[in-house]
């Protein structure tokens, strides 16, 4: 069974990654999760595979929808509107595919997961 994300993020502090460092590992995490039960859709375990990647995305957006929601939250406010939004769709969607599972509405939670990720990675410009 996969590590809860918060527990995740916890276990990587203690490999000293940055806080973005982290954040991009755990959402590349989720967008693999999702990609390998994508790429496995006709498999005998997708049930329970995409149940699992589903919950692990929940947990990892959840966790970023209370960090963003803290007043005393760093980052602009415009931007954290702006991801809160954009948790709410992922949210919206992972509710639609476990209600009618469909490999192609997993595909924009995928990029999503991977392009917030890259984005993380690159160096904040001054």
């Amino acid at each position: 069974m996969h590590q809860n994300p918060v527990n995740a993020y916890a276990s990587m502090q203690k490999e000293h990654l940055s806080g973005r460092e982290l954040e991009a590992s755990v959402l590349t995490r989720a967008g693999l999760m999702l990609k390998q039960v994508c790429d496995n859709w006709g498999g005998p375990e997708r049930e329970a595979k995409l149940q699992e990647a589903i919950k692990f995305n929940q947990k990892v957006w959840s966790f970023f929808q209370a960090e963003l929601s803290d007043p005393d939250n760093p980052m602009p406010k415009n931007l954290r509107e702006d991801i809160l939004n954009l948790s709410l769709f992922i949210d919206k969607r992972l509710f639609e595919v476990m209600a009618s599972p469909d490999k192609e509405k997993l595909q924009i939670v995928i990029d999503i997961d991977f392009n917030l990720a890259a984005g993380l990675r690159t160096t904040p410009q001054p």
